[in-house]
């Protein structure tokens, strides 16, 4: 995950539009980078514990923190944030190869997306968790349509601190989780181990550890698509790697301008 706290301002006010209206937006890749679009509500600002006025705005940003290309279908997975909050998750797909975007998951309020892998064209997982500030309550977001349709599924049948460390799966059936539960404060074991044989539908847990396990050898990223911060345009760069190069596909504005109530929003009626 790649932090981005505190980049420079690059746009004025941030577009108001109903809820439902930024998750069937549609972005349309021209060449510049494309802006998210993001409702910055009283109610928004409110449940994060927010306090923005139109003299002391809070500026708001997008993070990328995982990508995923099948066949000509790419996924982008993270969060809209400000300095010290997360707001939203946010999922990015295209069908084009990255000419045309939109969100095929509604956005979760106070939790962020981090890592994602299809085993086939078909079945893939999105993992992720709510942040309240501690990270708890890990998820899966699945897919068994090839990310058409997407179903969001708790790791606990209770609510527990607790992040994603890593999963893989070798099967459409069959995988394994590590979860990090050493900012819980509990005493004991602060690593967990499970394995599903339901392709993530429910989690058995295998074994608790002290410390965090190795990575395996070559287990980690996508040598095909990479996704980067950008100083000099304030975007993050989709690219894919072509012979020893890398290939601009797409781009995605960090800043998503100041969260602010419209003009005369906070009168008294």
């Amino acid at each position: 995950m790649v932090p981005v706290r505190g980049v420079i301002r690059l746009l004025p006010l941030l577009i108001w539009m109903p809820a439902a209206a930024q998750q069937n937006a549609i972005l349309t890749n021209t060449g510049e980078p494309l802006r998210l679009p993001y409702q910055c509500t009283q109610e928004e600002a409110a449940a994060a514990g927010l306090h923005c006025s139109e003299d002391d705005p809070c500026d708001v940003y997008l993070e990328i923190s995982a990508v995923e290309g099948v066949g000509a279908r790419l996924f982008l997975a993270g969060n809209i944030h400000t300095g010290s909050l997360t707001l939203q998750s946010v999922l990015l797909a295209s069908a084009d190869a990255g000419k045309t975007w939109s969100e095929p998951f509604e956005r979760i309020r106070r939790a962020s997306l981090d890592r994602i892998q299809f085993f086939d064209y078909a079945n893939g997982w999105i993992s992720g968790q709510t942040v309240q500030p501690l990270p708890r309550e890990p998820f899966f977001l699945i897919t068994t349509d090839g990310g058409a349709t997407w179903r969001r599924r708790p790791i606990f049948s209770e609510s527990r601190i607790g992040a994603v460390d890593r999963f893989r799966f070798t099967s459409a059936a069959n995988g394994t989780l590590w979860i990090d539960r050493s900012q819980s404060g509990e005493p004991g074991a602060a690593w967990e181990r499970y394995e599903t044989a339901s392709g993530g539908e429910s989690w058995t847990l295998r074994e608790a550890v002290a410390r965090p396990p190795a990575s395996p050898a070559g287990s980690e990223g996508d040598d095909v698509w990479r996704v980067r911060p950008d100083a000099k345009t304030g975007a993050y760069k989709l690219e894919r790697r072509t012979g020893s190069g890398w290939q601009l596909v797409a781009a995605f504005l960090i800043s998503l301008g100041p969260c602010a109530p419209p003009a005369g929003s906070l009168a008294e009626p």
